[in-house]
């Protein structure tokens, strides 16, 4: 595993793609209302 390995996070970075393995940051404002939301339905 390594830079050119597609299914890798290291090989996704190098490649400049996402996936499972290096899913994309959320940004902050979103990640507060979902975790808010989460709040509300329990």
């Amino acid at each position: 595993m390594g830079k050119g390995d597609k299914r890798s996070r290291r090989g996704k970075i190098v490649l400049g793609t996402y996936g499972a393995r290096r899913p994309r940051k959320r940004k902050k404002a979103e990640a507060k209302n979902q975790a808010l939301a989460n709040e509300v339905k329990n």
